[in-house]
């Protein structure tokens, strides 16, 4: 695992240093890359939905990145544009990391799961002081776990990433470009990993089929799992300090395998 800088204390809207681990596998199989967001609701970060994310990418032979994006008390855009951040620098050494710059997912769960979705839609927000085209900032595909995907699924996660703003007072059309639903456009539809469980109590599922179906709508490539057993924040469903093993829901990192194969970030 290395670690990248990607804001060197200049971190935008609110300064600091933002990191991104790179994780390298030991037989590389694609020319695909993924980054991951793990969740949180923008309050921290959780490690299971991280690192071991990134490790099973490199068991399937794809490059992983893991970004520390800013949660509170940092506010919008700051998560934004550190993803944006990402997105570009992974795409500006595609040719020394050997990968296809048109090959770039974004990866979360939970409110990392927002994150990924909104760095896909959002055609309006990009770094300072990067005179790129608006398409350099934005993946090519999309896994989100259990997703945030608007307000109605998890309004904490909102509440911690609009900061001081209390959502009862800002205007609808503030959280709706917050929201990859509304956000979404046809240029911005890119092909779609999804899971969720039909039981989870903290983040609403019909947010999930409301996102994959405007995603379908738009002519995007949807995989989407539904699975009825699980607690919210599973990870990998392999259980962790606070949440039992569910054998069921652990055949979604197959699914997502063969889906990569699909599309063709898997080569052999």
């Amino acid at each position: 695992m290395k670690t990248i800088d990607l804001w060197n204390n200049n971190a935008p809207y609110g300064g600091g240093s933002v990191e991104m681990h790179y994780y390298e596998p030991e037989v590389k199989k694609g020319d695909g890359a993924v980054i991951i967001f793990s969740g949180g609701g923008y309050s921290h970060r959780a490690y299971h939905e991280g690192e071991p994310y990134a490790l099973e990418l490199n068991r399937m032979g794809l490059l992983a990145f893991v970004v520390d994006y800013r949660v509170a008390p940092a506010q919008y855009p700051a998560p934004l544009l550190d993803a944006k951040k990402a997105v570009s620098y992974v795409r500006s050494k595609a040719k020394d990391l050997k990968i296809d710059p048109d090959k770039i997912a974004v990866m979360g769960s939970s409110a990392g799961g927002h994150l990924a979705a909104h760095c896909a839609t959002d055609k309006w927000h990009f770094p300072e002081g990067e005179d790129l085209p608006w398409d350099y900032y934005m993946p090519n595909a999309q896994i989100l776990c259990y997703p945030v995907t608007d307000i109605e699924s998890h309004k904490g996660s909102f509440e911690n990433l609009m900061g001081d703003y209390r959502i009862e007072i800002l205007p609808e059309r503030t959280h709706i470009s917050m929201t990859p639903t509304y956000e979404v456009e046809e240029d911005t539809a890119v092909p779609a990993f999804i899971w969720h469980t039909s039981c989870d109590e903290t983040v609403d599922v019909k947010g999930t089929y409301r996102y994959a179906t405007r995603l379908s709508e738009l002519g995007a490539l949807v995989e989407m799992h539904i699975y009825p057993v699980g607690c919210h924040g599973l990870g990998l469903a392999t259980g962790d300090p606070k949440r039992a093993p569910v054998e069921y829901v652990q055949r979604w990192i197959e699914d997502l395998e063969r889906w990569l194969r699909l599309i063709g970030w898997i080569n052999e």
